[in-house]
């Protein structure tokens, strides 16, 4: 069959399905939020409103834009333009511009007020927080920017922020961005005060950390403010040499082993327990840990990986391997916002404008997560690529009744039901929300 093209002037959006977070945002007086913010003013009276330049931006990252130019997905949307209420919509290349004029002292109090604000909106109580960091390759010549580890791309410039997570409710607490050639523990107890901070009042339970945070620093400062953790060793000659040495294995599971010792490194003050893990690799070919090799040729122990934690905690050895396996989501939260949210790409050459950049990234996220739990009510969390095409990508124009406006969407018959029910959770939604 031929098939032919005609035109129509009738403006209509792929992002219909938008209209959801638009409607949760408005039930948290978001817009009036980012209005009391110290957010940096404009010098014009032409220039673009800050709370519209920056829900702009969160809302292009939502329709999958992974970089500043990107961000000229949504720009000739006029639905979309309509549904928020705006005159004109900013180019890329005035996020540029805007992003330039935040500073050190700027983020520190516009992401203070941001994220408690953010998290004084549920109620939740006697978490788990897990530290990470992560390294973003650079290519160009970003202030920060340096050479350091860098498993990917040995030799080129890197940031390496540091990340907190929450990893009850599955969001992010904290976000600072750091020069590429600093260590994973770098300012990590100025960190860990500064995210307690914008936590408030809610008591965090249990601290997770990788070997990055191994630190006999780190480990003194959590015991004199009684904070419990879990935090993964590294794997140094003295502490191989104890696990070599013990002979008491418990086995759990086919191949897996578990044992406990107390252990006191040099320049430790006291001896701290010990939580050590052996898996068996040819009944565990997928097995993750260390080889415990003393020297080249070493085969007595190349049949086993090891791993270990040290641990304030008096919970049983197993009830602790199992508390620190949780920490593995946090790498995968790691992988959506680099590769969902575009944390990677959203760089400028000034680094308090990338780090600014780099935290609404991060409540980008986090509005995506509470979206999840609070409107779409879903066990299972679907990264955000797979909620684009099955919740936002609906076609739609918006009609005028009278004084209202009324957005019509192109739905199947048998899912308006299915986003009748949406729009309700997303316009009646309770703050604060239980999460």
């Amino acid at each position: 069959m031929d098939v032919k093209i005609a035109f129509t002037d009738k403006e209509i959006t792929p992002w219909a399905g938008i209209s959801l977070m638009q409607n949760m945002l408005k039930k948290m007086s978001f817009d009036q939020i980012l209005k009391d913010l110290a957010l940096p003013s404009q010098g014009s009276n032409r220039g673009y409103k800050p709370e519209q330049l920056i829900q702009h931006f969160l809302l292009g990252i939502w329709c999958g834009a992974s970089c500043f130019e990107h961000l000229e997905v949504t720009r000739h949307d006029k639905v979309i333009q309509n549904l928020f209420g705006w005159s004109k919509m900013a180019g890329s290349k005035a996020f540029h511009r805007y992003f330039n004029k935040f500073s050190q002292a700027t983020n520190q109090q516009v992401f203070d007020e941001l994220y408690t604000w953010f998290f004084n909106n549920f109620q939740f109580d006697n978490y788990t927080i897990d530290f990470d960091s992560t390294v973003i390759t650079r290519y160009g010549n970003q202030q920060g920017a340096a050479k350091g580890y860098n498993p990917r791309k040995p030799g080129r410039n890197s940031h390496h922020p540091l990340l907190a997570f929450v990893s009850d409710c599955r969001m992010i607490a904290n976000c600072w961005l750091r020069p590429g050639n600093t260590g994973a523990s770098s300012n990590f107890l100025s960190f860990l005060e500064d995210t307690l901070y914008k936590l408030g009042n809610k008591k965090a339970g249990l601290i997770r950390a990788d070997s990055g945070f191994y630190s006999d620093e780190i480990m003194k400062y959590l015991e004199s403010t009684k904070h419990n953790y879990i935090i993964a060793a590294k794997f140094y000659r003295p502490l191989k040499v104890k696990i070599a040495k013990h002979t008491k294995w418990w086995p759990i599971s086919k191949g897996l082993e578990i044992g406990e010792t107390s252990y006191q490194s040099d320049n430790w003050d006291e001896p701290r327990r010990v939580i050590m893990i052996r898996q068996y690799v040819p009944q565990r070919p997928k097995a993750v840990g260390k080889q415990l090799s003393f020297f080249e040729g070493d085969m007595q122990f190349k049949d086993y990986r090891y791993s270990c934690f040290v641990t304030n905690l008096d919970l049983p050895a197993q009830i602790i391997y199992d508390m620190y396996r949780g920490r593995a989501d946090c790498e995968n939260r790691i992988k959506e916002i680099k590769y969902d949210f575009g944390a990677e790409n959203f760089n400028m050459r000034n680094f308090w404008g990338t780090e600014a950049a780099l935290n609404f990234v991060m409540i980008a996220y986090n509005l995506m997560s509470l979206f999840r739990q609070a409107v779409l009510k879903t066990k299972k969390q679907n990264f955000l690529s797979t909620l684009r095409y099955k919740t936002f990508a609906i076609g739609g124009y918006l009609i005028k009744d009278g004084n209202s406006k009324i957005l019509k969407l192109s739905l199947a018959m048998q899912r308006r039901q299915w986003f009748k029910g949406l729009w309700s959770s997303s316009t009646y939604i309770k703050l604060p929300h239980v999460l």
